[in-house]
C-alpha cells in the first residue's frame, strides 16, 4: 500500500491524496481546488509528472472518495473527469448536494470570465482566454462528476473492491462532512487508515459533533488550527448577541457579516432564529445576500435528520430553521443594492466570508465610512484579501477601483468557525493508541501549524508524527 501526497502538503488548501494498492487499484481521496501560491517551506515538485491538469493519468484513478463538499476538498472534480476520469464518486448524500451546488456555482464564474475575454479584441487577451478554457471547467463537466456519484450512509462498512472496504463517520464540520476510514487486506494481511478530512468542533450551531474513529495503523490528520485555541469561549449565541445590542440595539446602526455561503450563513441564520425565538430579541431586519446560500440551507433543511439533536428539537417546536421574523432572502442584484436604502438598524449576511469577490463588496463599499455601521468578520481571512486589510486597521481601502476611508467599526469573533481548535485536534488524535498507530501525517494546515502541533502530539506521547511535502509518497 502506497499513499502519495499530492495537495494540502504543508499549506491549507488543495486536499487530494492517492492511495495505491494491490493489483493497480488506486483510490483518490479528495480533489480539492489549490487556492494558495506555493509557499517555500521545504516544498518540492510532485514526485510523479504529467502533462495533463494532474501529477497522474486521470483514467488510471479507479475510485474517489470526498469527505465534504467545500472546494478546497472538490473543487477539482469536474476537471478530473474532463481529464478522463470513469469511474464512481462516494460520499455522503448532503456532501453530494452541497458539492452540486458549489460546483455549479464555479462553472457560472468561469462562464462569465471566459466571456468578459472573449469580448476582447487583444491578442494577448485571446491567447489567456484559450488557456483559460483549458484550466475551467465550465457546467457539462460538472454534471457529468455529479452523475457518477454514488451517496453512502454514515457507519456502515462499503465493499469496494475485493479485500478493500470504506466507512464514513460523523466529522461535524459541515453538513456530511466525513472521516474516512480505509480498511485493506493485502497478502493476508490487515492495514486500516482514516483520512480525518477537516475536524468540526463539539456544540456547533446544527451540526453533530464529530465521532469516535476505531482504531487505525496510519492517520491522515489535518491541522488548521494546529498551533492555536479558539479566541471566543462564548456560545455563539451569547456571542452574537451581545454583537447585536451593541450595533443594532444600543445604537440604531447596521451590522454587515461577511459570510461563506455554505455552512457558516446557515449556523448563522439558526443561531439569530433562536435569538429571535428564545430570548426575545427586538425583530430587527435580516437579509441574507447569497443565492447559493439560499439553495444550501434548502439542503439543510432537507437533512434535518442528520442535524444534532437541539437542531432537531428546535425544528420541531418551531417547523423551521432559518426562517422568522423579519428576515429576507435577496435574490437579486437589485434588491442586494435596494438594501443599501433600508433606512432602519438590520443585519446583512453576505458572501464571501474573507470580503473577496461576491455581493458583499458591494454592501462594505456602501458602509465603511458609516460610523454606524459594523463589520463583524467570523473567520480566517487570506493574507491580502479585502477581510484581512479590515482587521489589520487600514485606514483606507480600494474597492472595485475606488477609495474609501474606513470609519466603519471591524470586529471579529471566531465562535462561527467550523473547525476544531488545538485541543480538538489533540482529542481526535488521542483516539488512537500511540502503542498501535504506526503513523501520523499532517496535512491542511500552515506549516508552521503543522509544526507546533507535531510538537504538542510528541508531548503527547506520539512520537511518529510525518509532515508530508508535496510529491511525497510512501509505503504503508
Amino acid at each position: 500500500m502506497k499513499l502519495s501526497f499530492l495537495g494540502a502538503a504543508r499549506q491549507v488548501t488543495g486536499s487530494m491524496y492517492l492511495l495505491e494498492l494491490e493489483d493497480d487499484y488506486r483510490i483518490l481521496i479528495d480533489c480539492g481546488s489549490d487556492m494558495e501560491r506555493s509557499s517555500s517551506n521545504g516544498q518540492t515538485a510532485p514526485a510523479v509528472t504529467h502533462p495533463g491538469f494532474f501529477p497522474f493519468e486521470a483514467s488510471s484513478i479507479n475510485l474517489v472518495l470526498l469527505t465534504h463538499a467545500h472546494m478546497d476538498h472538490s473543487g477539482n472534480l469536474p476537471n478530473l473527469f474532463r481529464e478522463g476520469y470513469e469511474g464512481q464518486i462516494l460520499c455522503t448524500e448532503p456532501t453530494f448536494a452541497l458539492t452540486n451546488v458549489l460546483l455549479k456555482d464555479a462553472a457560472s464564474l468561469n462562464q462569465k470570465r471566459i466571456n468578459e475575454l472573449n469580448t476582447s479584441k487583444k491578442q494577448r487577451v485571446k491567447e489567456r482566454q484559450t488557456q483559460m478554457q483549458k484550466d475551467l471547467f465550465l457546467d457539462r463537466q460538472v454534471r457529468e462528476s455529479m452523475e457518477n456519484v454514488v451517496p453512502i450512509g454514515f457507519n456502515r462498512k462499503f465493499k469496494v473492491a475485493e479485500g478493500v472496504d470504506v466507512t464514513f463517520i460523523p466529522a461535524g464540520h459541515l453538513l456530511g462532512a466525513a472521516h474516512i476510514v480505509i480498511n485493506v487486506v493485502e497478502n493476508g494481511e490487515q492495514k486500516s487508515i482514516c483520512f480525518s478530512g477537516d475536524i468540526g468542533r463539539k456544540n456547533y450551531p446544527l451540526l453533530v459533533d464529530p465521532a469516535t474513529v476505531p482504531s487505525v495503523d496510519y492517520l491522515v490528520c489535518e491541522s488548521t488550527y494546529g498551533n492555536r485555541l479558539h479566541e471566543n469561549m462564548m456560545s455563539p449565541e451569547d456571542a452574537l448577541a451581545d454583537i447585536i445590542q451593541r450595533t443594532c440595539i444600543d445604537i440604531p446602526g447596521r451590522l454587515i457579516i461577511p459570510s461563506f455561503s455554505v455552512g457558516r450563513t446557515q449556523a448563522l441564520l439558526y443561531t439569530l432564529n433562536r435569538l429571535y425565538t428564545e430570548r426575545g430579541f427586538p425583530p430587527i431586519r435580516v437579509f441574507s445576500d447569497s443565492p447559493m446560500a439560499f439553495e444550501s440551507s434548502k439542503i439543510y433543511s432537507q437533512h434535518i435528520k442528520m442535524l444534532s439533536v437541539e437542531a432537531r428539537e428546535f425544528f420541531k417546536e418551531n417547523e423551521a430553521l432559518f426562517d422568522f421574523q423579519n428576515f429576507q432572502f435577496l435574490e437579486s442584484s437589485k434588491a442586494s443594492k435596494a438594501v443599501s436604502n433600508f433606512a432602519e438598524p438590520c443585519i446583512i449576511i453576505s458572501s464571501s466570508g474573507m470580503v473577496q469577490g461576491g455581493r458583499v463588496e458591494y454592501h462594505v463599499a456602501e458602509n465603511i465610512s458609516n460610523p454606524y455601521a459594523t463589520i463583524l468578520i467570523i473567520g480566517y481571512c487570506a493574507e491580502g484579501t479585502l477581510g484581512w486589510r479590515l482587521l489589520n486597521g487600514q485606514p483606507t481601502l480600494t474597492i472595485k477601483g475606488e477609495e474609501h476611508q474606513v470609519l466603519a467599526n471591524i470586529e471579529k469573533i471566531d465562535v462561527f468557525s467550523g473547525h476544531g481548535d488545538r485541543n480538538d485536534l489533540v482529542n481526535f488524535v488521542s483516539m488512537q493508541s500511540p502503542e498501535t498507530l504506526k503513523n501520523i501525517f499532517l496535512v491542511h494546515g500552515e506549516y508552521e501549524s503543522m509544526e507546533s502541533f507535531k510538537a504538542t502530539l510528541a508531548e503527547e506521547g506520539y512520537p511518529q508524527v510525518i509532515i508530508p511535502k508535496k510529491g511525497e509518497r510512501f509505503e504503508l
